[in-house]
């Protein structure tokens, strides 16, 4: 599983590269715009763009460290610093927000005549088409791989690119209209864009650092649990589930035959976790542990010819969300 990996992380790391190249060229493309036009909308982009570089850098670096193998100081890998890259860019992009509302404020309280406006809507309009297209790639690449630090730069490159298809329609009627008061009130509206995108990063950012169970992505696992189960996996419960980078980390109880062997045992896990990386888009990780059946057990045991069954099947549990997370054996509850 190592291998394909690293592979995985070389490549994220030469797309990450790129973006970062091509953002250094635009944000050079968006100043001259502002430089030609004196425009707030324009220099709100601009400002942005400096967060899109910092944020890549930081971004870059995070790659680097995430595609490193596991270590003695580092047994879970390195995956956890995507959490702390994502929060990093979330809280330059409200920055970027926050020094935009403040030079639209001076733009509105003393207002300049803008020039050359045609020139900067052509400057601003392809650059926005490359953010664009580096956006998607960056999400595509980022949901394919599961690493938030790309979703969260492609959603940044995204937002970017939509405020600025919005700044253009601002300025062809401010080009329209000739009243220049408005550059300053548009600057102000999508800089409360950029602070709503960049708080859904932030936020994110914080439920992975705080551990925050993807409740949907571990319904999806416990649902191939119960397709696919067998009559002599008795029990599940206390499943807990953990993201470090691309890679989910499983804990749980399993109840099997007091009576199986240890051989016997392992094979009925390792066959449980063949069963769920067979199904699982992602690497998955499982700790389980194994639990031995009581006489209770029995009432919701399926195993046919159980040479040890005190009691008969009463029913059967349906493995799901509510019935898997408690820390109780079940058969004891029942």
């Amino acid at each position: 599983m190592t291998a394909p990996v690293e592979r995985s992380g070389e490549a994220s790391v030469r797309l990450q590269t790129w973006v970062l190249a091509v953002g250094i060229v635009l944000m050079g493309g968006k100043f001259l715009a502002w430089r030609l036009t004196g425009s707030s909308t324009i220099l709100s982009d601009a400002l942005e763009s400096i967060v899109n570089v910092v944020a890549g850098c930081f971004a870059l670096y995070s790659l680097i460290l995430a595609a490193k193998p596991r270590d003695t100081g580092h047994p879970y890998g390195h995956g956890k610093v995507e959490f702390l890259s994502a929060g990093f860019e979330g809280g330059l992009v409200m920055l970027a927000g926050a020094l935009i509302i403040w030079s639209a404020g001076k733009s509105l309280m003393h207002p300049l005549p803008l020039r050359s406006l045609d020139t900067g809507i052509l400057i601003t309009a392809g650059t926005g088409v490359i953010n664009l297209l580096m956006g998607l790639a960056l999400r595509k690449r980022g949901r394919e791989q599961f690493s938030l630090t790309m979703e969260a730069s492609g959603a940044h490159l995204l937002s970017d690119a939509w405020s600025t298809a919005a700044m253009i329609v601002g300025l062809i009627i401010i080009r329209i209209t000739g009243i220049p008061w408005l550059d300053g009130v548009f600057a102000i509206a999508f800089a409360i864009y950029i602070i709503i995108t960049g708080l859904r990063i932030l936020r994110r950012s914080v439920a992975g650092m705080m551990d925050e169970a993807d409740l949907d992505l571990a319904a999806q696992v416990i649902a191939v649990l119960e397709q696919n189960r067998k009559p002599q996996w008795v029990d599940v419960h206390n499943f807990r589930m953990i993201k470090y980078g691309a890679v989910l980390h499983i804990d749980c109880h399993v109840t099997l035959p007091w009576y199986y062997s240890l051989e016997q045992a392992h094979d009925e896990i390792a066959a449980m976790e063949k069963l769920v990386n067979a199904h699982c888009a992602q690497e998955v990780e499982l700790f389980i542990h194994m639990d031995p059946c009581i006489p209770t057990s029995c009432r919701i045991c399926s195993l046919e010819g159980c040479p040890q069954r005190k009691a008969e099947q009463a029913h059967r549990i349906t493995w799901q969300l509510g019935s898997v997370l408690d820390n109780a054996k079940h058969g004891s509850k029942v």
